[in-house]
């Protein structure tokens, strides 16, 4: 006899309802077994199964910053039956990067994130053991050292180049554009470059590039929506709103794309055999000469691996930069004052008959400061999250291995203990000052800290510079028609970092002949 649609609603409905009344009874017994005499971080009450879902709101970096004036530096929430500690404070993110940064190394994967084994085959998602040690050593030697980024320096302003010529070619005086586009599409070139040693988008209006950002802009949508079964990962087996199927379809589709560029690469490197010996070295001819260790299967990279890899640089060598150029540009045409100041001391220091250049930025404090004071106020709104490896003692409260860590950068860039004027955008603040964002400074992570900071910081930090540097140097922007500084939409959208709702459009008002016929 044939189930009808009905019956199947009603029996997915009984199984769910079972799974949560399971894993509520789980986790009190849980919690009853293992916290008895043992103190755990203060934090908001949570609704029974649900714990504090409902806290988090839209904004939930802000929403948990909130908190902290209540409770403190560490915040303990429970997200369904994932247990929670919010990292708050200078302070605390200190402590924990300086006195247990092994105990908390680890990396939190929710349900969704592991819809393929892939995500976790990646430098940010991957666990701390000898396969992401393998892969740390690979960037830090052969991707982002020092020697490395200063023989790249030519792809750099090649790329550079190519994005002043096509804003120069929209450029008639009067018409806005949107900023995003040509600075992804350079950033994209960029890493194409260091890791294929090709362009992969002829200009910022290329299909196959579009149809990359869209995928890799829906694929982080799934990844941070909310979802039953990243909450009660007992009813991951339901994939009760078919998000894990979602991510798996999109990630496939990307890893074509991907795919298809390396096949380019490969049938290049065949066509061109004879010459191979005196092609200088890319990060692909890395990957795919590296066969691990010989002693440890699981450091080594298998095909699938590598095109997520490359995902992973394409991605994250994008996505942040993007984002902090957009944030920068928005705050200087809502602060017309500090557009002047950072222009005035580019033409002093450069002047107009030549092209600014990655050595002009040690010149520059004011441009420094301007992308500091961007970075404080716009960062990514959590560090990836991390997992406990094991119970541990932090700041006199016992924290439970596997406990889900959130270290709030937003809310480290915006304490009101430590800034003053913490949501005015100020640039000086940052002058004569030694806070730095290299992991040191605990009130100012937005590349994290300690083993797991961001591996790219340093390729980073010469093209935020040098792509704003190039931005303001080349041209007078100007406010679309009707848009006044005060009127600037400063809408947010949550993610993994956090954008700008409504894009930034400005025009573009030609300057400096090093921007005409490159």
């Amino acid at each position: 006899m044939e189930t009808t649609t009905r019956e199947m609603l009603v029996w997915t409905a009984l199984c769910v309802a079972a799974a949560a009344a399971a894993s509520l009874l789980l986790l009190l017994l849980r919690r009853n077994s293992t916290t008895s005499g043992r103190r755990l971080p203060p934090g908001p009450r949570g609704w029974p199964v649900v714990g504090n879902i409902f806290d988090l709101g839209t904004s939930p970096h802000a929403s948990l910053a909130c908190l902290k004036d209540k409770y403190g530096p560490l915040i303990w929430i429970r997200l369904g039956s994932v247990n929670t500690l919010v990292v708050s404070s200078a302070e605390a993110a200190m402590d924990l990067f300086k006195n247990h940064d092994h105990s908390f190394c680890n990396r939190h994967l929710n349900e969704t994130m592991k819809s393929d084994d892939g995500l976790s085959a990646t430098v940010a998602l991957s666990q701390y053991n000898p396969y992401w040690r393998m892969l740390r050593r690979l960037y830090t030697t052969e991707l982002i050292s020092r020697k490395r980024i200063q023989d790249t320096a030519p792809l750099r302003r090649r790329c550079v180049d190519k994005m002043i010529k096509w804003i120069s070619d929209e450029a008639d005086g009067t018409s806005s554009i949107e900023v995003v586009p040509f600075v992804l599409a350079t950033l994209f070139n960029l890493i194409g470059n260091l890791v294929l040693s090709r362009d992969l988008i002829v200009d910022p209006k290329s299909i196959k590039g579009n149809n990359f950002f869209v995928l890799n802009s829906e694929l982080a949508e799934l990844i941070i929506m909310p979802n039953v079964a990243n909450f009660l990962p007992s009813l991951s087996w339901l994939d009760p709103q078919g998000v894990k199927k979602k991510v798996k379809e999109k990630l496939d589709l990307i890893l074509e794309i991907v795919g298809s560029f390396v096949e380019e690469r490969r049938r290049t490197d065949i066509q061109h055999d004879q010459h191979k010996e005196e092609k200088e070295k890319d990060f692909l001819d890395v990957l795919l000469e590296f066969e691990g260790n010989g002693k440890d299967e699981s450091a080594k990279i298998s095909d699938r691996n590598l095109n997520m890899l490359i995902l992973e640089l394409l991605t994250a060598g994008t996505e942040a930069t993007v984002t902090t150029v957009e944030w920068a540009m928005t705050e200087l045409l809502r602060k017309p004052e500090a557009m002047k100041k950072v222009r005035a001391e580019i033409f002093e220091v450069v002047g107009d008959e030549r092209k600014i250049e990655e050595s002009d930025i040690q010149d520059l404090p004011y441009l420094c400061a301007v992308i500091k004071e961007t970075l404080r106020l716009h960062p990514g709104p959590f560090l990836v999250p991390r997992s406990v490896v094991k119970d541990t003692e932090f700041m006199g409260y016992w924290i439970p291995k596997d406990t889900q860590v959130f270290v709030n950068a937003w809310a480290l860039g915006r304490d009101p203990s430590t800034w003053d004027d913490p949501s005015s955008f100020e640039p000086e603040r940052f002058l004569g000052s030694n806070i730095d964002y290299r992991g040191q400074n605990f009130e100012f992570l937005p590349f994290g800290a300690g083993r797991r900071i961001c591996p790219g910081l340093p390729l980073a930090h010469k093209m935020l510079h040098f792509v704003l540097g190039s931005l303001l140097q080349s041209f007078e922007w100007v406010l679309d028609n009707g848009d006044t500084p005060e009127t600037i939409d400063m809408g947010e959208k949550f993610g993994a970092v956090i954008r700008k709702t409504i894009p930034l459009k400005a025009i573009p008002r030609v300057l400096n002949p090093c921007a005409e016929g490159l």
